[in-house]
């Protein structure tokens, strides 16, 4: 049986032939490369419809940035920029809603307020409770790997796969069926650019796990600091080269800001790896 995720609303959304695209709405004025652009919820709901007319299967809404340094807000704060951007996209699009947030209060109210995935940045690891929410409401969990500091040191791979060991056991222990689970190896937290590009390369070396794989490299530092590219927004080439590497290493989900871009990179991939497509 293809893999897929079944939403609380029963729908599935397929993970067998090229990846999903997971579009970012962030409700933020400090996230590292859209921060204070869509400044109402207004904008952000305008850009979730945007981002699904481009073709996104997923449109992901956090209300805290996680950029490094970043100011960490209260569940009330998330809320409160996150519930009027799911109101309206619910009323105006089908499209699965994912809530990125690691507090089990911010996930349960907006999966009642009708997001249908719980994206946690701390893998169910810094609030535990997360992982009883998403199960009693039937949401599949994205649990992503994270780290306090930077440690060159580090086998990288061996830290991520028995972190995510952790959240995994977490995540099903509170009920979360493990066919509900996908994994994310956190590219850009607490990490080297060389351990981001190794994750990346190597990708595939996840699949121990079990879980489908995310993959969210989109306009990242690492990416930033190869090209010379300062501004995050300009980063798109390198964004999507490294995206392209890491579904060919079996990302079942690319977390994107630019969607139409991928889509179409996405088509000449998929084309060139398909002979007996007809190009007309």
């Amino acid at each position: 049986m293809p893999p897929a995720l079944t939403l609380p609303d029963g729908r599935s959304l397929s993970l067998d032939e090229a990846p999903l695209l997971m579009g970012i709405v962030n409700v933020t004025p400090d996230s590292f490369s859209d921060g204070g652009l869509l400044g109402s919820a207004e904008a952000a709901v305008a850009h979730g419809l945007r981002l699904v007319a481009e073709g996104a299967a997923i449109v992901d809404i956090g209300g805290e940035s996680t950029r490094p340094g970043h100011e960490t807000v209260d569940a009330a704060t998330e809320l409160a920029r996150v519930l009027p951007v799911i109101a309206g996209l619910k009323t105006r699009s089908d499209a699965p809603i994912s809530i990125d947030s690691y507090k089990a209060e911010v996930a349960e109210v907006a999966l009642a307020a009708g997001a249908s995935i719980v994206n946690d940045v701390w893998g169910a690891q810094r609030d535990p409770r997360i992982a009883a929410v998403a199960a009693r409401a039937g949401a599949p969990m994205v649990l992503m790997h994270n780290r306090d500091a930077i440690d060159a040191s580090l086998d990288i791979f061996d830290d991520v796969r028995r972190f995510l060991e952790r959240s995994i056991a977490i995540a099903t222990a509170a009920g979360v069926p493990r066919g509900q689970i996908v994994v994310d190896p956190g590219i850009g937290f607490g990490k080297t650019p060389r351990q981001n590009l190794d994750l990346i390369r190597d990708l595939d070396r996840l699949s121990v796990l079990g879980c489908p794989i995310l993959l969210g490299a989109s306009r990242k530092s690492t990416l930033g600091r190869i090209t010379g590219r300062k501004v995050p927004a300009e980063r798109l080439a390198a964004t999507l080269s490294a995206h392209l590497y890491g579904a060919s290493r079996g990302a079942a989900i690319l977390r994107v800001h630019d969607v139409a871009p991928h889509v179409d990179a996405l088509k000449v991939w998929a084309a060139i790896a398909d002979e007996t497509k007809v190009i007309p």
